[in-house]
């Protein structure tokens, strides 16, 4: 038995998901050279990236990720993949047309799902490789949706969550590094109305990047990150990256 040292990397897997319209794929753009895999198409006006073209089916995605692996990334530090719910969409069909089913529902007790957690694995074993080969930071771009929560702990509440079918979110979730919710921050208000008081929510200093998990949403961060970080219109992604690049240079200075 070898027993060898362990660290964090300093290229993160990253999730960055959120409502619509909150700027994911615009941070995306302000990553250290990125390349997107544009599943969805949708690039904010006046925007111009670099993506790798007929990204429409889960094959092709995955055969341009052999190719980064084997060949290389070239001048490109980030793989930004915008969104990964319509990847899931893309191998859902794939699995479909592989086991012959009309949709991922028809085979019974949920096997349908079961087939598409291998094709998940192998999607993020690819991203991982290419991570731990290349130093590349990868970044999952994904919309929000709200779903029930039943804690046993608690009345069940409700909770924002990426866009994802539960066994394939967890999966993804499990394999990042940082799972960062985008969204602006809220307060309650109370009106006074005369004869009636009004409770309502106001959004406050814009958009923040909430980087610890709360019972409104879910988060999370390997890195010692603060709560949340503001994500303004000229945020600089470096203010981000330096929290994983500032510990790996620790780690080093430390002999770890």
């Amino acid at each position: 038995m070898k027993i060898s040292p362990m660290k964090s990397t300093q290229a993160p897997v990253v999730l960055i998901y959120g409502p619509e319209g909150r700027g994911k794929t615009t941070l995306g753009t302000k990553t250290e050279r990125p390349l997107f895999f544009a599943l969805e198409r949708g690039v904010p006006a006046g925007v111009v990236i670099d993506s790798i073209e007929s990204m429409n089916c889960f094959g092709t995605v995955i055969g341009a990720l052999q190719t980064i692996y084997n060949e290389g990334p070239g001048e490109y530090r980030t793989l930004v993949f915008d969104t990964i719910d319509m990847l899931e969409a893309h191998l859902i069909e794939h699995v479909c047309i592989a086991h012959g089913w009309k949709n991922i529902e028809q085979p019974s007790y949920g096997k349908g799902y079961v087939a598409a957690d291998d094709e998940w694995r192998r999607f993020i074993r690819a991203i991982t490789a290419i991570r731990d080969k290349h130093g590349m930071t990868i970044m999952l771009l994904c919309h929000s949706t709200i779903e029930t929560v039943n804690d046993p702990r608690a009345p069940s509440y409700t909770a924002y969550a990426p866009k994802l079918h539960k066994r394939g979110r967890a999966l993804v979730m499990d394999a990042c590094d940082i799972v960062g919710f985008l969204c602006e921050d809220l307060r309650v208000v109370t009106d006074d109305g005369g004869f009636r008081e009004r409770t309502r929510a106001a959004s406050v200093d814009g958009r923040q990047l909430f980087l610890e998990g709360r019972p409104a949403f879910a988060a999370k961060n390997r890195f010692g990150m603060p709560p949340k970080i503001p994500i303004g219109v000229n945020f600089d992604f470096g203010d981000l990256s330096m929290y994983w690049r500032h510990k790996d240079a620790t780690n080093n200075d430390n002999g770890t």
